[in-house]
């Protein structure tokens, strides 16, 4: 009999501590899921993370939006372009039916000013842009074009429309492997984003006009034919930079190598371009290459850096200052070392100092001749239209180097 309670007694207390623990579990989920209140003010919310994820800055990851975020709101500013007569730019899939060209763009003021690529518009008879899919097509009047820098500016009529603007940023601030989106209309596929990150910086690209951009942006997100002219975003919505070339690798789309222009590029000469007003460039008038190791003790250099004259141009201030190419080896070239008192480590360089000057300013250039050591001051030019002929003192292209493609 005893037994027989004792053994109640523990069935008792067993099923007494398993129902307790099934209602502390299922208070514990109803707590969780918000089903009862406990008073807290205190909320869990699952997001996705904001596409900033600096390991070293976590005020930048709070600071960050998410993808969604960016395409919904900054999304809204980025157009399609189309272009007629256009002499040069390519449609969707790269040809050139009835001269037709496409691409996109992007809305930097309340008053109808949009950005995009001087290659989408450069001799266009008429440009028209569309917000959305399907949607009207607006006539865009075209205010000023920089081949140099691959930068055009549209202006149309903001009446009735209520305009999303992109905020520009500021690109000098840019590391490699911070996160980017682009915007555009690849394949004429209106408004698809794309991810990646910085994947260099200080690259250097060909501008339509045939003269160099320097400071480029190198990205690995996706860019195709037809997202020419359209945004390059960082974490925070911020334009900095213009989608302007791939590299293809020989064939027609992209293969993770795209270049865009850098937003303060275009920031220096937005005010110029919406005037109606060209932007006028200094000029030297030589073509360069890296100094290397290797080609510092191939040509027996007498330096290990520098610039290497490949070609001078015929009566450039480059030739009308006496600096001279070498022979069709690379022997007897001079090799540009400073520039008004700057040391000079590439091409890149010298390319950026006389970018920074103005046509008919003087630069002192200091050069090795083998391993003679000369100072010249020369008086920049205005740059021309186009790449001119080297004339005579031509040495080899550099071979080896990945086709590009305008998008």
């Amino acid at each position: 009999m005893n037994t027989t309670k004792q053994r109640l007694g523990a069935s008792n207390l067993i099923a007494g501590l398993l129902g307790g623990l099934v209602v502390l579990v299922i208070g514990a989920i109803l707590i969780e899921t918000n089903v009862i209140d406990t008073g807290d003010s205190t909320t869990r919310v699952v997001r996705q993370a904001p596409i900033s994820q600096t390991a070293t800055d976590p005020a930048a990851t709070q600071s960050g939006k998410t993808v969604q975020d960016i395409y919904r709101q900054e999304g809204r500013g980025v157009v399609f372009i189309q272009s007629e007569g256009v002499s040069g730019g390519e449609t969707p899939l790269g040809q050139q039916p009835q001269g037709t060209a496409t691409g996109s763009g992007f809305v930097v003021d309340k008053d109808g000013t949009i950005i995009t690529n001087a290659h989408v518009v450069e001799g266009a008879s008429k440009v028209s842009v569309s917000f959305e899919e399907g949607g009207e097509a607006i006539d865009a009047d075209v205010k000023g074009v920089d081949d140099d820098a691959d930068i055009a500016v549209l202006k149309i009529n903001p009446e009735g429309r209520d305009l999303t603007v992109l905020p520009l940023g500021d690109s000098s601030k840019l590391s490699v492997g911070d996160p980017v989106v682009a915007i555009g209309n690849p394949f004429g596929l209106q408004r698809t984003v794309t991810t990646g990150i910085v994947s260099a910086l200080q690259r250097q690209v060909d501008a339509p006009s045939g003269f160099p951009i320097s400071g480029v942006i190198q990205t690995d997100a996706s860019i195709n034919p037809g997202n020419s002219g359209g945004p390059l975003l960082n974490a925070q919505g911020e334009v900095i930079g213009i989608n302007s070339q791939i590299a293809t690798g020989g064939g027609q789309g992209s293969v993770g190598i795209g270049f865009a222009v850098p937003i303060d590029q275009v920031k220096k000469e937005l005010p110029t371009l919406r005037a109606g007003k060209e932007v006028k460039r200094a000029y030297l008038g030589v073509a360069m290459g890296d100094v290397t190791d290797q080609i510092a003790k191939t040509l027996d250099l007498p330096v290990k850096e520098g610039a290497l004259v490949q070609t001078v141009t015929d009566g450039s201030p480059a030739d009308k200052a006496g600096l001279r190419a070498g022979s069709s080896s690379g022997r007897g070239a001079d090799v540009i070392a400073s520039i008004d008192g700057k040391s000079v480590t590439s091409a890149d360089d010298v390319v950026q100092a006389v970018s920074e000057k103005r046509p008919g300013d003087s630069v002192e250039i200091e050069y090795y001749r083998g391993d003679d050591k000369r100072t010249v001051t020369v008086k920049l030019g205005e740059r021309p239209e186009q790449v001119a002929s080297s004339g005579s003192q031509q040495s080899p292209d550099n071979d080896g180097g990945l086709p590009f493609q305008l998008p």
